[in-house]
């Protein structure tokens, strides 16, 4: 009896998936625990493995369909050593679409076939799934293609590292759509569908300004302090603990601290009534090629900062190959999001329902500022909190504000934890 592979567990506030891309056609061998399918959320991408090794003798949900948790996308002959389309002499049929084996086939290879055959080559080449999707999309072979992540995987930026270098080579006036796109006109536009995850992000940041009474309040920090410490010790921490020393841990430290102390900030609103929380999972937003993702750091009251430091940067590796797991964005009671990494002087965040405030982060620059009736010119950030005026009032979040920058303008608060 074929066994079904189901749409595993979505995570929490995730009802649906998109199916992105069988890299397997109907009849071909598999075997048990190989990426099977890939499904894509509002939150990450994911790989759905073989339950079982055998043959794929059925493609249930073609790519493109919306697909619930439980859900049967296709079905394994289980035991199989040899594909049942190799037995009967027949070429496997496109993964994209859904087949069941033992339908009329041509004998001969069609165009749609032989892409279908290319997309399984690339499939079995050790990469990302993003890099997968993005080389698929614009017609590169991966074989092509030099790995820079371990093990000699390939990432998103590699593929398009490789284009960019072929254009160059080329000397392409201008960038060439990929077949799948609408060219509106002869100069070169392109009309791409937006994905999964950009339509999600779009659609929530929308709910949050039409169902919250967003507002934000500014504060600037000077990080002297700060600085002068990591210099004084960066060399020492990465050595004992192989782990970069950067800002973004002082942030979540004193984050962590000044929750505790206005617990309003941490909360969230269910009705009428108000959440509170002894806890802080704090979420970290990062940058990943398929669009801005929020790993949470779970207890991060509880954290020191090498451990803070050595999730943050596995958080951006796995989000950079397309590896997150929905249990690493689901949750969160707060954000933190740097837009100083891309140069951002000053913006207003917004907040990530159903937390109920965000803070910002921006680019530090040098600026004169007054101190002890003297003007010094000092590196200072900008820092931004957009929250929900339903549930917290001005004083409150102004006062979280104030007791953040205290923190970091005196970071040996942080370390002694008073």
């Amino acid at each position: 009896m074929p066994k079904d592979i189901v749409v595993p567990e979505l995570g929490e506030s995730v009802s649906s998936a998109l199916v992105a891309k069988w890299m397997k056609a109907a009849g071909e061998h598999v075997i048990a625990d190989e990426p099977l399918v890939e499904l894509e959320t509002d939150k990450v991408a994911l790989e759905v493995p073989a339950p079982v090794s055998g043959t794929l003798v059925e493609i249930i949900q073609s790519q493109g369909a919306e697909v619930s948790m439980g859900e049967v996308l296709g079905r394994i002959q289980e035991g199989a050593s040899e594909s049942l389309n190799a037995k009967k002499g027949k070429t496997p049929a496109r993964a994209d679409a859904p087949v069941a084996v033992g339908k009329a086939e041509a004998p001969t290879q069609t165009s749609s076939q032989k892409s279908g055959l290319a997309s399984n080559e690339q499939a079995k080449i050790k990469s990302a799934p993003t890099a997968r999707s993005l080389a698929e999309q614009k017609g590169v072979d991966l074989k092509q293609v030099s790995g820079s992540a371990l093990g000699g995987a390939i990432t998103r930026a590699d593929v398009e590292k490789h284009r960019g270098d072929a254009t160059a080579s080329a000397k392409t006036p201008y960038k060439i759509p990929p077949p799948s796109a609408r060219q509106s006109d002869e100069r070169g536009e392109e009309v791409v569908a937006m994905t999964r995850l950009r339509q999600k992000i779009a659609e929530r940041l929308k709910e949050a300004q039409n169902n919250a009474a967003l507002l934000s309040t500014f504060n600037e920090v000077n990080m002297d302090a700060v600085i002068t410490l990591r210099k004084k010790h960066r060399e020492a921490f990465e050595r004992k603990h192989g782990a970069k020393l950067g800002f973004m841990s002082f942030f979540v430290r004193a984050a962590a601290l000044a929750l505790h102390e206005y617990p309003e900030v941490n909360a969230e609103l269910n009705g009428t009534d108000i959440v509170y929380r002894n806890y802080s999972d704090l979420g970290i937003a990062v940058s990943a090629p398929q669009g801005l993702v929020v790993p949470v750091l779970r207890d991060a009251q509880n954290l020191n900062f090498a451990e803070i430091e050595k999730k943050i940067a596995e958080f951006a590796t796995r989000a950079r190959d397309g590896k997150l797991a929905i249990a690493d964005l689901s949750g969160g009671t707060f954000t933190i999001t740097n837009g100083g990494v891309f140069g951002s002087l000053l913006s207003t965040p917004i907040v990530n329902p159903p937390q109920s405030a965000i803070l910002g982060m921006h680019s530090i620059q040098e600026r004169p500022i007054a101190s002890n009736g003297q003007v010094i010119i000092a590196p200072m950030m900008y820092l931004a909190l957009s929250y929900d005026h339903r549930i917290i009032d001005g004083r409150g979040a102004v006062s979280f504000l104030t007791r953040l920058k205290s923190l970091i303008e005196q970071p040996e608060a942080l370390l002694l934890d008073v």
